[in-house]
């Protein structure tokens, strides 16, 4: 019986991800890729082309990861903000692929361009926030959606001061859990 080849495809993605994550597009090596998925090269390039056409599949597949994270809820933007922390902790994989894309494919502009329907949703559940009153409405739906975002990565692999590790006292990450909601929850409420 001839094998599909998805668990070997599958290998490769993981070995991409972690290579990616770690040297970003310029300084990822196909042939530690191979390796790591004990695989060949000769596969990466049947299945993806290029080094960039990897990267790409691995981006996209983590495209939705990163936009749906965690759920996000309009009405309590700081708890958001607090999840996708936690999230960054579990899966930093996730804000290292999105910051190597933005250092090095996209880098001014909306990075989310190919989910723009899942982000509109979003706008529009900020919207309504604002219509109810629970969301300044003197912002721009997209300026808090950017925002919320900002302020979630302060202490992600894409920090630029501190960056969190899971390892990290639990006293450290609760204070720090601590501040992000306090400063999410006074940023966006009306008035």
């Amino acid at each position: 019986m001839p094998r599909d080849g998805t668990a070997t495809r599958r290998r490769l993605l993981d070995a991409a991800t972690a290579e990616f994550s770690r040297y970003g597009i310029a300084g990822a090596r196909v042939d530690r890729i191979a390796d790591a998925a004990e695989a060949n090269k000769a596969q990466i390039y049947a299945w993806f082309s290029s080094k960039d056409g990897l990267f790409d599949a691995v981006f996209a597949e983590h495209l939705a990861l990163i936009v749906d994270l965690v759920p996000f809820d309009a009405t309590d933007l700081a708890g958001y903000a607090v999840r996708l922390y936690d999230a960054y902790l579990e899966k930093p994989s996730v804000i290292l692929l999105a910051t190597w894309a933005r250092l090095e494919r996209v880098p001014t502009g909306d990075l989310l361009t190919s989910v723009g329907d899942v982000t509109a949703a979003k706008l529009d559940a900020i919207r309504s926030a604002q219509a109810d009153g629970l969301v300044d409405p003197d912002l721009a739906p997209a300026d808090v959606y950017s925002l919320v975002i900002a302020l979630s990565m302060s202490w992600s692999p894409a920090a630029t001061v501190v960056t969190a590790a899971p390892d990290d006292p639990a006293a450290d990450h609760e204070r720090r859990r601590t501040a992000l909601h306090a400063v999410a929850r006074r940023a966006f409420r009306p008035g």
